[in-house]
């Protein structure tokens, strides 16, 4: 692989968490591109950190489904399979419509300007272009409501299937499609305010929907070998 100019990114002190929060934001935003080998040395090399770390951040970053590893043999970044993101992205619009449900009830006047803020920043972002920025006001967001709930099982699976959703995510962001989504984070803004937790939940699970058709528009372009995307 080839090892980015910003070497020992990672402190030496920090642990396998740092290591995989790097990998996970490198894969996310195509540093490490889909297919690409990646090497222990190399590895060590750009983190500054040793190799137990790095292992546990791969191991953890395989269940989530952004690498793929054959032991003694090699660890890819995965490619972007379209089973696999359909899964993960229903799991998503399921978990964040429980987190809502669960949170209108105890949700402060507090964390909904929380959430106004985030989509206002959110806005911003897309007008900008800052795929970057967009990508962590949605997830500030959301992140209201998941923390509301006080389900730790609703986070701890959220954890594990939306790293699998960012790069498809990214290209709503980058494109007009994302638009549409400060809209929606608007309503559901509006349904959480007025009580109704069961509008509220069914609108954000269709915002999480509103995937579908990326992921329809991936598998035509995967055809042409542009996503390297498998079915």
């Amino acid at each position: 692989m080839p090892v980015p100019k910003n070497q020992g990114l990672v402190a030496r002190s920090l642990l396998r968490e740092d290591a995989y929060r790097v990998l996970r934001d490198a894969i996310v935003d195509g540093t490490l591109a889909p297919g690409e080998r990646l090497n222990d040395a190399d590895l060590i090399s750009w983190l500054g950190i040793s190799r137990t770390p790095i292992r546990e951040a791969l191991a953890r970053l395989e269940q989530a489904g952004l690498v793929q590893t054959k032991p003694g043999r090699f660890t890819i970044v995965s490619p972007l399979d379209d089973r696999e993101t359909r899964n993960a992205q229903s799991v998503a619009a399921a978990m964040h419509e429980l987190a809502v449900r669960e949170a209108v009830p105890v949700l402060s006047g507090e964390e909904l300007d929380l959430m106004r803020q985030a989509n206002e920043r959110f806005a911003v972002a897309l007008r900008r272009g800052d795929v970057d920025g967009a990508l962590a006001a949605d997830d500030d967001f959301h992140q209201v409501a998941v923390t509301a709930c006080a389900n730790n099982v609703v986070r701890s699976v959220l954890e594990q299937v939306t790293p699998a959703l960012r790069r498809v995510e990214r290209l709503r962001f980058s494109s007009l499609t994302g638009r549409g989504s400060v809209e929606m984070h608007d309503e559901i803004i509006a349904l959480c305010a007025a009580g109704d937790a069961d509008g509220a939940a069914l609108a954000a699970r269709a915002n999480w929907q509103t995937l579908a058709p990326l992921l329809d528009s991936a598998t035509g372009d995967a055809a042409g070998g542009a996503w390297g995307l498998s079915s």
